[in-house]
């Protein structure tokens, strides 16, 4: 039975631990909460800390001290991507089940040595929508045996998602309804192309779900209704159309906002420290400061 709360629109602001927020992070999470006040909806907080490599605890805690300085509240109990390991695992053996991952075992330095002589040569090597080149697929037809005979040796892989067979399971029209703006404008009812990213991971052995896979699974256990975030993911929703497609996971509604430029004029990183939340703290500005920095670069918070 669903509880009342489950009628209202749900939100969340969904950061990784791995640095100190930055006047990015604090634009999709001021926007978030009060798009969910606006409406009487919900606004959830989820840690991402699936890679623990990079999770680190003051990070963590960090970022409940800027939220809260910034007058943001949210509920409780946080959801953190660690603790529910075996949850995204059940997912992965489903997609495996139904023959869509199979085991990667090229390192990045044998792939991004192969693309160099490849483009050296003067051929094109393809390139996923954030200039990544994309995975090479003769992986797909590697003898299963073999394949299982190499992960127990020990040897590293990945698994990969077989983004031809993938494809032919999900419906020949995969869209999302956008309600803000793509790099190019985009917004509507938006055609889905996850083949421009080829195979792309979904596990591997220092974070068993990739982003990809925890954040639609995520956004399906808090029934995320809707998910405001950068244009830097517009793209990524065609991958998460497709997930949510084959494990039977409703389609939240999308909003892409733009991003805060930098110094240099790119986006955001969480190696600025100069434009992290605390820093601006440190030299006095205000909450109130905050949102004005924002809206001096074109943003509007309803």
């Amino acid at each position: 039975m669903q509880s009342p709360l489950s009628k209202h629109r749900v939100f969340r602001f969904a950061p990784s631990p791995n640095g100190l927020l930055h006047l990015g992070h604090a634009l999709s999470a001021i926007l978030n909460h009060a798009l969910a006040a606006a409406c009487g909806g919900r606004f959830l907080l989820r840690i991402e800390d699936i890679d623990p490599a990079r999770s680190r605890p003051e990070f963590e805690a960090a970022i409940y001290r800027d939220l809260a300085w910034l007058g943001l509240d949210w509920e409780a109990p946080v959801r953190r991507q660690s603790e529910h390991l075996a949850f995204y695992g059940e997912a992965l053996e489903r997609l495996k089940a139904m023959g869509v991952l199979y085991p990667g075992f090229l390192s990045r330095g044998e792939v991004k040595a192969r693309v160099q002589a490849h483009e050296a040569a003067g051929f094109v090597w393809p390139r996923d929508p954030d200039g990544a080149p994309l995975y090479p697929m003769e992986e797909r037809t590697l003898d299963r045996d073999q394949a299982l005979a190499w992960i127990a040796a020990g040897r590293q892989h990945a698994w990969r998602l077989d983004m031809d067979k993938a494809r032919a399971l999900a419906p020949d029209r995969l869209d999302w309804s956008e309600t803000g703006t793509g790099p190019a404008g985009e917004t509507g009812i938006v055609a889905a192309k996850p083949e421009q990213w080829g195979d792309v991971i979904l596990s591997r052995p220092d974070a068993p779900a990739s982003y990809h896979l925890a954040v639609v699974l995520d956004d399906a256990a808090q029934d995320i209704t809707d998910v405001v975030r950068g244009q830097d993911l517009f793209h990524a929703t065609a991958v998460h159309r497709l997930l949510q497609s084959l494990l039977g996971l409703p389609a939240p509604t999308y909003r892409h906002h733009g991003l805060v430029p930098g110094p240099d004029g790119k986006k955001l990183s969480k190696s600025n420290q100069d434009t992290g939340i605390a820093a601006y703290r440190e030299k006095g500005v205000s909450p109130a400061g905050i949102r004005a920095l924002l809206a001096g670069y074109g943003f509007v918070f309803h």
